[in-house]
């Protein structure tokens, strides 16, 4: 059976770290939400009847079992579909390294929601454009100049953050350096200099095939200004 992955249409999101994972991997899966509308997410959400509910979009239904969390949900690809290390050890260092990279996105999406995400954008422009000088000046070098550091160190090699194969991890990596190009492209210009390794681990993957073919395809969301990733032409700089 392919796998049902439940996500706001129209958005990369933190629906984006999932499918990547499900792309490298190759395997059968449904967007459902993009296929059947949203109303068939809500439904789905709103299951009194599930054991396990996700607390919000994205989740994942395997047959009987509905994974949330993305960190959750790509670990839980990665050890079905070989996209983590096999050793304890590894596999919860890779697991720690997402947890990370979901720390980056809540501060990317607060860039431009630094008072909640129940006002609009331009109900908190100033405090946004605080928040966002904060953001590249401090946090962005500060998060990627400690995956540097990681891949600097990493014994079988500094092509991949764990181990010497691609992994959920570097899957998600590439995802971050794609959004804040997008969103910050003044700022990375001048930031991706001191950061070489982030961004060949960055390019690699890239150009890996199925990730190729899926970038390529309409498979893949454009970013946009609904997601968590948006460019403010006044936040950037």
């Amino acid at each position: 059976m392919a796998y049902e992955l439940y996500y706001w249409p129209g958005l990369q999101g933190r629906g984006e770290f999932v499918r990547l994972a499900l792309e490298e991997a190759g395997a059968d899966y449904v967007d459902v939400a993009r296929e059947d509308g949203v109303g068939a997410l809500m439904r789905a959400w709103d299951d009194a009847m599930i054991a396990t509910p996700s607390f919000a979009p994205p989740f994942l239904r395997d047959r009987k079992r509905l994974i949330g969390q993305t960190a959750n949900i790509v670990t839980y690809l990665g050890e079905r579909h070989g996209l983590v290390p096999k050793a304890e050890a590894e596999r919860l260092w890779a697991h720690q390294i997402q947890l990370t990279i979901a720390d980056l996105v809540v501060e990317a999406h607060d860039v431009h929601h630094p008072l909640g995400g129940d006002l609009y954008y331009e109900d908190q422009k100033p405090e946004a454009k605080r928040r966002s000088q904060a953001f590249r000046q401090s946090r962005i070098p500060r998060f990627l100049g400690w995956f540097e550091s990681i891949l600097a160190r990493n014994p079988k090699g500094n092509k991949h953050l764990v181990g010497a194969r691609i992994s959920t991890a570097d899957l998600s990596l590439f995802q971050v350096v794609a959004g804040l190009r997008y969103a910050f492209p003044e700022a990375m210009a001048r930031i991706e200099a001191d950061h070489p390794l982030v961004v060949a681990l960055h390019d690699r993957v890239a150009k890996r095939p199925r990730i190729a073919a899926y970038l390529a395809s309409d498979r893949r969301e454009a970013f946009n200004e609904d997601g968590i990733f948006r460019h403010y032409r006044e936040l950037d700089g």
